[in-house]
């Protein structure tokens, strides 16, 4: 049995909606959100091309203000084929919002795309990534099967742990230092699948320009993140044994892979990753279908059980 590569395509349609959001407390930018009209516009158009020129399918992370705000866009993506799934109604940082804020926001959406598409969400990725200690425990509450923000493995996928069900003593200074000298508590898996998160296969950070966010670059050349994504791949398919399998989720933008350098980067490593025996790419759902089937093996992490 050949080795097997399953890389995913995961494309936050943040457009507007992430250039408003409520973290910084500072009015939108005209400007800035005109970036966010491109993307959901010219950017998800050079993407839809650039997927079906390679017969791709693809999943889409869309908050529901970007659905209610560009419906023709996104019903564009829906009427390819590809998957539509969570993130958020206006890109909220989910660190900062109350239990109920979260709640709130998770219904809205799910009722948002549910009308939309005909069909429930199946999968949510966090806005910047940025969790919280309920995260998972709402996502079980509404009923979603698999989350795409948390990084306990980096190519296989898992029942993610619960953070609600994880003691963990931070270090307050104020106190003394035996208050915190205590190990964190085992990990006890929730019955979410994870399909990790990985700022190193995230196009923001290296491509787009920011003056709000100092992890952003905006003018990294192109061919050095192509060299690092491939070199991760690389590493990732020689160590795979031989029936064995991984995943490789990727985590684009329309804003910033509709750009023309980055489509090219995209065409480039579509290509190379082509060269190589076993390679699938596929949406999160049908990774998310194959783990669960037992038709992958993932893993577990400390305190879980990996196939539960």
């Amino acid at each position: 049995m050949p080795k097997r590569a399953l890389v995913g395509y995961g494309i936050d349609v943040d457009a507007v909606s992430g250039w408003i959001n409520t973290r910084t407390g500072a009015p939108a930018n005209p400007t800035d959100v005109s970036r966010g009209v491109f993307g959901a516009t010219v950017g998800v158009d050079r993407l839809l091309k650039l997927w079906d020129k390679y017969n791709i399918k693809t999943t889409w992370f869309v908050p529901a203000h970007s659905i209610e705000s560009f419906p023709q866009q996104i019903k564009k993506i829906v009427d390819k084929g590809h998957e539509i799934a969570l993130h958020g109604y206006t890109h909220e940082f989910v660190s900062t919002l109350s239990e109920q804020q979260q709640r709130d926001v998770l219904e809205k959406s799910i009722q948002v795309i549910t009308d939309f598409t005909g069909k429930k969400p199946r999968g949510w990725t966090a806005p910047a990534w940025s969790t919280s200690n309920e995260t998972i425990k709402l996502l079980e509450e509404f009923g979603i099967e698999y989350d795409h923000s948390f990084m306990h493995h980096d190519s296989q996928p898992y029942y993610v742990p619960a953070p609600h069900l994880t003691t963990l003593t931070e270090t307050d200074v104020s106190k003394p230092a035996s208050h915190w000298m205590t190990p964190m508590s085992s990990l006890n898996p929730s019955s979410v699948v994870e399909i990790p998160a990985n700022w190193h296969l995230d196009d923001w950070p290296p491509f787009q320009f920011s003056l709000h966010q100092a992890s952003t670059h905006g003018f990294v050349d192109t061919a050095v993140i192509e060299r690092l994504w491939k070199e991760q791949f690389e590493f990732l398919y020689r160590e795979c044994p031989e029936g064995g399998s991984f995943v490789f989720p990727i985590s684009i933008h329309p804003q910033v892979s509709g750009k023309p350098q980055v489509i090219l980067l995209h065409e480039r490593f579509i290509e190379w990753l082509n060269t190589h025996e076993g390679i699938e790419l596929v949406t999160m759902e049908q990774i998310v279908d194959e783990f669960k089937s037992g038709k992958l093996s993932g893993v577990s992490v400390e305190g879980g059980v990996a196939g539960k």
